[in-house]
């Protein structure tokens, strides 16, 4: 980037926000602070509960893990800002804010695109090769898949977070979003950036394509799996291991689809943001509650928590009264 296009997109952008004149902007901002403290909450306590209970600690559940420290992460890096600008007259946000913005937003849904397609891959060795499982998914493959996720996600945003605030922005400085994703950011180019959207939208389809190859071949040979297995309880159980992540697959692809796949004649502002705040805000709260209340282990081992937390505290009491 030369020196002139620095100082010219040095200015603030104004980001419009999810509705641009909203009626009731308290009401909206009840709505999504709500949402925000339930994702928030529940990816932290699938965390500490995967640590402390000693009954998670396989590699599934340390890969689930790894995917509520990304939705955790990835879910603060739009609604604080969204939140403020709700109840503020000033929505700027600074040329270096939106870059890195733009950057940990392509680094968490890449990781999440990565991580979701090995986690298929772990759900095919538990149900198809399960006494291999030990071997197959040792802790060492467990952390070179974590460290390929968030590296495969870094890498796309390396590279096209300095190409896309390359660009002289001398136009209007508003953003018809609420966060600086990069084809809302790109309309306020006043070059042609056709070609780079191209690319864009190519990199992102290759992207897509890795972990969707992935999970199509990995639950193709557990239907089969499944299909050959003459126990019903056998079947219950493969369906049951492999329901949650199926959820979750679908409703993180959809949406990825629509944006990354889907002609732009299909594409509106106001469609756009839509899908962008689901799987920006809800996606991320859906995702421990789908894993959470589908899973026995981990509703075990919340009842386990809560169980020894109440112990601890009428233990406590009866220690004060004793004093008393």
């Amino acid at each position: 980037m030369d020196m002139g296009v620095l100082l010219q997109n040095s200015t603030d952008f104004i980001l419009l926000g999810l509705i641009t004149h909203p009626l009731f902007p308290e009401l909206i901002f009840a709505v999504v602070f709500s949402i925000f403290v339930v994702a928030i909450t529940a990816n932290v306590v699938m965390i500490l509960l995967i640590h402390v209970d000693s009954r998670l600690h396989t590699p599934m559940y340390f890969l689930l893990s790894q995917l509520s420290i990304m939705d955790t992460v990835y879910i603060c890096i739009t609604v604080p800002k969204m939140l403020q600008d709700l109840l503020s007259k000033e929505k700027s946000i600074s040329f270096i804010g939106c870059a890195i913005q733009i950057f940990l937003y392509l680094t968490l849904i890449g990781g999440e695109f990565f991580l979701l397609g090995l986690m298929a891959y772990d759900r095919y060795v538990a149900v198809c090769n399960p006494l291999r499982y030990p071997l197959l998914m040792n802790r060492r493959v467990c952390l070179f898949m974590v460290v390929g996720s968030w590296f495969g996600g870094s890498l796309d945003g390396f590279m096209l977070t300095p190409v896309t605030m390359s660009f002289p922005y001398c136009g209007s400085r508003e953003i018809n979003h609420f966060f600086c994703e990069i084809p809302a950011v790109l309309k306020l180019s006043c070059v042609d950036t056709s070609l780079y959207e191209t690319l864009m939208y190519s990199c992102c389809v290759l992207m897509l394509l890795i972990p969707i190859s992935i999970i199509a071949v990995s639950y193709t040979r557990i239907l089969i799996t499944v299909h050959q297995m003459n126990s019903a309880e056998g079947r219950r159980k493969a369906f049951a291991t492999c329901s949650s992540h199926i959820m979750v697959v679908s409703i993180f692809y959809g949406a990825a689809f629509y944006t990354n796949v889907l002609p732009h004649s299909y594409h509106t502002p106001e469609k756009d943001k839509v899908v962008s705040a689901f799987y920006t805000i809800l996606t991320p709260m859906l995702n421990p509650l789908i894993y959470s209340l589908r899973n026995k282990d981990v509703t075990a081992a919340l009842r386990k928590v809560l169980w020894r937390c109440n112990a601890s505290q009428r233990i406590g009491t009866r220690d004060v009264s004793g004093k008393c």
